[in-house]
């Protein structure tokens, strides 16, 4: 399906997290009319996320295309936060990222990943815990040793998030305050109304689950707490690079930003739509990144939050249609600021050529259908 005659073709994009502001954007940009339905554009998991942007350090055996897919966006990155920086200061921040081991299992995953890269022909710098501290010497003394990935990006998600919101709005995009219950062909349901529309692209994170049949088995909500501190007078200052961890083989990460915060995560369960900050959250996020950056406890905690991030059922976001006139942009799990780009040029590409660019082609959402059309 190629919609070709933009002045009479609509484009309803459902959800408002940076996938739908960002796919928005492009859509509108290039001349279609959109609409964006959402009844809290910028929030939801994309407001309470990290900012990673470090597809490699994300990678594991068995997830090549989601490297290669992540690997691609991250290139397109540069382009696309200077397109954005008329519309506000995104912090882009190109200093890297470190993967850091503490425990010896710890050290053996990331040997795994360090031998899995090279497989690939990708280099990392692998570092002792003495060559760790030389280039961060806030981290502490437990770090046994390290990956350092010089490539990796992160960005300040509020401010890509509220960029994205006036870059949409000075292309034309009309936003709509609510929430769609349904998604069909040429229709968005919201609630007892509906929205007429040539094409719907359902962009909504973790909620997308529910908005089609075909996004029910493969799509799922995967929740995250955050939280944020932030520097006091006299406290060490933060690390220069994101830094990456396993502590007791949890996942820890803590990200930097220019105004003296520090953003830490993330926990990953799988219990539906529950939103709740646990105290077990909490507890477990800040007992570890001490372990990692001991100067953290002087710090102050300014904020606790959770997300639901959209899983997938092999961690590949869904990028194509789903039936004609329904496009799906979502379950991008862990990935979502990284692939924002990527996602957004390869659904304006499939709507004005016919087809995903070929870096999105394991994207397409059919590798989940049977030959009788059902999912799997």
């Amino acid at each position: 399906m190629v919609v070709e005659d933009m002045r009479d073709e609509r484009v309803a994009v459902v959800g408002g997290g940076v996938i739908g502001l960002s796919v928005a954007w492009r859509l509108a940009e290039s001349g279609y009319p959109v609409v964006l339905i959402d009844p809290s554009p910028t929030r939801g998991a994309s407001w309470v996320a990290g900012g990673m942007l470090a597809p490699v350090t994300e990678s594991w055996p068995g997830e090549e295309d989601v490297l290669a897919l992540g690997a691609e966006s991250l290139t397109q990155w540069p382009g696309f936060a200077q397109q954005l920086q008329p519309f506000g200061e995104i912090g882009l921040r190109t200093e890297g990222t470190l993967a850091l081991a503490l425990d010896s299992a710890d050290v053996g995953t990331l040997d795994v990943l360090a031998d899995h890269l090279h497989n690939l022909g990708r280099e990392v710098d692998r570092l002792t815990g003495r060559q760790v501290r030389a280039l961060e010497p806030t981290v502490g003394p437990k770090v046994r040793s390290g990956i350092s990935v010089p490539g990796d990006l992160a960005v300040d998600n509020r401010n890509l998030l509220l960029a994205l919101r006036q870059a949409a709005i000075g292309a034309g995009v009309q936003f709509v305050a609510e929430r769609a219950t349904a998604v069909r062909p040429g229709m968005v349901e919201l609630g007892e109304s509906f929205m007429d529309c040539s094409v719907a692209v359902i962009a909504a994170g973790a909620w997308s689950t529910g908005l089609h049949p075909a996004l029910e088995s493969v799509t799922r909500p995967v929740k995250g707490e955050i939280l944020r501190l932030r520097t006091r007078h006299g406290t060490l200052p933060l690390p220069t690079r994101t830094i990456r961890a396993h502590v007791e083989s949890r996942p820890v990460y803590l990200v930097p930003r220019a105004d003296g915060e520090l953003v830490l995560g993330a926990t990953q369960h799988e219990v539906g739509y529950d939103e709740d900050v646990t105290v077990g959250g909490v507890r477990d996020l800040l007992s570890d990144a001490e372990q990692v950056l001991p100067g953290i406890a002087e710090y102050a905690l300014t904020e606790c939050a959770a997300g639901l991030r959209a899983g997938s059922k092999d961690n590949l976001p869904l990028i194509g249609w789903l039936e004609p006139g329904v496009l799906a942009a979502t379950g991008h799990h862990r990935n979502g600021l990284l692939l924002a780009p990527a996602t957004a040029a390869a659904v304006l590409a499939i709507l004005r050529d016919g087809a995903a660019p070929d870096y999105a082609r394991a994207a397409d959402p059919s590798r989940f259908r049977t030959t009788q059309g059902r999912t799997r």
